[in-house]
């Protein structure tokens, strides 16, 4: 029996199913499909590249964000939640610097990590991601190496669950388990993840997506100071109390939105230099209306309307934070509705100044049918992409079944929240 197939006979052991179940999600029939899913992927890996030594099976989960639509990136504070889908990528140590990246659905990449420096070109591209994140963990002293990698995904690109950060993750897991002792600090993942997208791919991304991906579970995050960010695990069964979290993608493109994405940090801290500051955080309502006359003068409209969405959204966060701890489920499903309306209306990422409103359109859809019974609000960036919805359990399937009718088969995604971030299966 060779590695491989001795790889996908240990897949059905006890040990690795209930290690898949708490990945996962519980049930047969998840983790079959699961088993499967590996399965398919050592194989792959196998015939790309036969047998190259022990293959580590390394996911990452994207995530959810619940509350703290845009406070990351002004040192403000979020709640958000790792998800059960996740990037995996089967991959094996070489003794050079040369990485063979082949992810399912995109053309294989080749490349050298001899060179660690940012090349413009790459800008926006999974090559620059590599480079990033392997550059980054050298710069925190960790060994770093080629490797060989079949990848697959079930976070789809564009789909608001972060893709990009759950990629991002799975390679600081993966040099991690080739190289060192797969114990690096959830923390100092995010932020080597982060350091690739804004420096190596180009996007000015806060640090919200690669925390939650990194830290597992629920949980809420202070970033008053980013370099030592306060994070706390929270425990809550929304399914116990009668809640599904569907995800609904509306079928907008993210393409050529990067300056939209920029422009609201950028307003943001235009006004927070009205008040000698570099970021939002601990500016007031008070104190945005008592200078409304100048900060509108300075840095425009719409930037102060975003300032007031940041201050009210910050506080916001642990209010959510109180009412689940409390179990006060409705006063968090309307804190929910608040979030998404203030999105909507100051923030303004529910639609880029273009003719798609599909955003728009789920979200009326969404409190026709849950007002008075669950809650919505715009998923994660905005602009185009996905919305949040809080569903009772006995309206979810006419839920899923309207929404798929309205947007296409498969808009809809039932998320559990997963309570680990990046994970070695050990097969």
């Amino acid at each position: 029996m060779n590695r491989c197939e001795r790889m996908i006979r240990n897949l059905g052991t006890q040990e690795i199913r209930e290690r898949l179940a708490a990945l996962y999600g519980e049930g047969e029939e998840t983790v079959e499909r699961q088993q499967e899913r590996y399965a398919a992927l050592i194989r792959k890996h196998w015939e790309l590249f036969g047998d190259r030594g022990e293959v580590a099976l390394v996911s990452a989960p994207g995530r959810t964000e619940i509350g703290g639509n845009h406070t990351d990136h002004n040192h403000g504070r979020v709640l958000a939640a790792a998800v059960n889908l996740d990037a995996l990528c089967a991959a094996t140590a070489r003794d050079d610097m040369k990485v063979s990246f082949h992810s399912e659905g995109y053309p294989a990449i080749e490349m050298d990590l001899a060179d660690l420096s940012v090349h413009p070109e790459e800008a926006g591209t999974t090559k620059a991601l590599i480079r990033g994140v392997a550059a980054g963990m050298a710069e925190a002293g960790y060994a770093i190496g080629g490797f060989d990698a079949a990848v697959t995904s079930t976070v789809a690109g564009g789909s608001g669950l972060s893709s990009s950060a759950a990629l991002e993750v799975m390679l600081t897991g993966v040099l991690d388990a080739l190289y060192n002792r797969f114990d690096m600090p959830f923390v100092l993942r995010a932020q080597i993840s982060q350091k690739a997208e804004n420096t190596w791919f180009g996007k000015p991304s806060g640090l919200l997506d690669q925390m939650a991906s990194a830290a597992g579970g629920l949980v809420t995050v202070d970033f008053r100071d980013p370099s030592e960010p306060g994070v706390r695990a929270l425990q809550y069964d929304f399914a116990k109390r009668g809640y599904s979290l569907v995800v609904v993608a509306t079928g907008g493109s993210h393409a050529g939105l990067t300056d939209q994405y920029a422009a609201i940090p950028g307003e943001m801290k235009a006004v927070a230099a009205c008040f000698g500051r570099d970021f939002l955080r601990d500016v007031t309502a008070a104190q945005l209306l008592d200078k409304a006359g100048e900060i509108r003068a300075e840095a425009g409209e719409r930037a102060l309307m975003r300032a007031f969405h940041f201050v009210n959204e910050d506080n916001r966060v642990p209010c959510q934070v109180a009412a689940l701890e409390e179990d006060r489920i409705h006063d968090f499903l309307q804190l929910i509705i608040d979030s998404g309306r203030s999105s909507f209306m100051y923030l303004q990422n529910v639609y880029a100044p273009v003719t798609d409103q599909s955003l728009s359109l789920a979200l009326c859809m969404a409190e026709q049918m849950l007002a008075g019974k669950g809650a919505w609000r715009i998923h994660g960036g905005g602009f185009a992409g996905t919305t949040l919805n809080f569903v009772p359990a006995e309206e979810t399937e006419r839920f899923v079944r309207t929404m798929d009718s309205t947007f296409g088969k498969g808009a809809c995604t039932l998320l559990n929240i997963r309570p680990e971030g990046a994970a070695w299966l050990k097969c």
